[in-house]
């Protein structure tokens, strides 16, 4: 009898341990409950890490068209959320492509504050039923993030920062355009601002960029690699087969598009020195390794084209882009013809890609005379920055350009009175302070 009453109490007990853990375990933290009350989205708990308390991985219900929204036409949009603070600022990255859970922005960090990565329409998990290329454009982009922005703020009260790097960065850009007052801060990164489907200044700027020798060994360095097509053509097949490369070009051109990209790249990345560049006399082995290094393949493969046709999509029917100039290597060139030397190529062929001629000229003249409180980060010798924004007069903007630096330039490449400009900006337009 002894015995069984202790079996019955152990029980009873462990009942109510277990009962308590599981209830504690299923409870909602006031934030879940709080998105759970959001209209039309999903939310799974992710793990939080740094400074955050909580993180989210969200699926917002979007109409394809917002100026039809109720046509029926609906996609799922994915949202990162990383959260610390109600009160504190919210930097909500747009971004120009997919996104993942292994993102963060540096403002969170110098901030200590909320984040939110907004996966662009088109592009990973946010992709239509049906792909129609005609709701692919900054003004329907724009609309995704209003709307994300309105429902959020219902939680956060705290001031919102509009940032993302490079096409990100774009997107932040043209976010100010549609709705200059949704946000607090606009914070873009390496974003250019391009005029015409293939803009011209790029070519300028290549054509002036660093040193005359070293524009002069970036162009014999080129003519090497044309010269020695026959040794470098079989190491390029090896290279592919072993990283599972395909093309959907035959891989003479895709040699040639590789050197095409070499110059726009070696400034871009700034991945070596130009005292690197391997000269004319050097072994085919040592000149793909170059190239290859410099001017990834995996650019030019099938996967990756498949991933960034929506972005060549954009950046020849609104976004602007780059030709090849390649006067120089006409003679070398076996299956491109010097004239049609174009990107335009690895856009998609399906369909016309009639550029919008006056759009990013109307971008650029709103923001030169209502773009407040934009901070701009670009690095001097990055290719893009040859079509940056130019600050005017007529606003409160700052633009930040790292000397010397490159597409990887962002806050923290700076350093000194440079670094503390940027802070004490942030620190004035947030009403926040930062710590040193």
């Amino acid at each position: 009898m002894v015995i069984m009453k202790k079996l019955i109490k152990t029980t009873i007990l462990f009942l109510i341990i277990s009962t308590t853990y599981f209830a504690q375990g299923n409870k909602k933290s006031e934030l879940h409950e709080k998105l759970l009350d959001l209209p039309e989205i999903t939310v799974k708990v992710i793990e939080a890490d740094s400074h955050f308390t909580e993180a989210f991985e969200i699926f917002i219900t979007q109409p394809v068209d917002h100026l039809n929204p109720n046509s029926g036409k609906k996609f799922e949009q994915r949202i990162y959320l990383r959260h610390t603070d109600f009160n504190k600022p919210m930097i909500f990255n747009n971004e120009g492509y997919a996104t993942n859970d292994k993102r963060r922005t540096e403002l969170a960090k110098i901030l200590k504050c909320n984040e939110m990565f907004v996966e662009h329409r088109y592009y990973g998990e946010s992709v239509l039923e049906k792909f129609d290329w005609k709701y692919l454009n900054t003004a329907q982009a724009a609309a995704d993030h209003k709307r994300i922005v309105d429902l959020f703020k219902q939680i956060y009260s705290g001031k919102w920062v509009s940032t993302g790097i490079s096409k990100g960065g774009q997107t932040s850009i043209y976010f100010k355009y549609y709705y200059p007052n949704a946000v607090d801060v606009w914070v873009p990164y390496v974003a250019p601002l391009n005029f015409t489907q293939e803009d011209k200044r790029i070519n300028d700027f290549l054509n002036n960029v660093g040193t005359d020798l070293c524009r002069k060994k970036i162009v014999d360095f080129q003519r090497a690699v044309l010269k020695n097509r026959e040794s470098i053509l079989p190491l390029l097949e090896t290279y592919s087969t072993e990283k599972g490369y395909t093309y959907d070009l035959d891989l003479e051109q895709i040699l040639e598009y590789g050197v095409f990209e070499y110059k726009f790249s070696f400034w871009q990345w700034g991945r070596s020195s130009c005292d690197e560049i391997p000269d004319s006399t050097a072994s085919p082995e040592t000149l793909f390794n170059h190239l290859e290094a410099t001017s990834s393949f995996s650019y030019l493969s099938s996967a990756s084209l498949k991933r960034l046709r929506p972005f060549m999509y954009q950046a020849y029917t609104e976004l602007g882009y780059y030709e090849y100039e390649v006067e120089n290597l006409s003679d070398l060139l076996k299956t491109i013809n010097g004239n049609f030397a174009s990107s335009i190529v690895l856009a998609p062929q399906d369909i016309e890609l009639n550029f919008k001629n006056n759009l990013m000229v109307d971008i650029n003249k709103f923001i030169q005379n209502n773009g407040n409180n934009m901070l701009y980060i670009y690095g001097e010798l990055d290719t893009w920055s040859a079509t940056a924004v130019n600050v005017g007069e007529n606003t409160n903007a700052k633009k930040m350009v790292k000397k010397n630096g490159n597409h990887k330039t962002r806050i923290s490449s700076f350093v000194g009175e440079e670094k503390e400009k940027v802070y004490s900006t942030l620190e004035n337009w947030l009403d926040v302070k930062i710590e040193r």
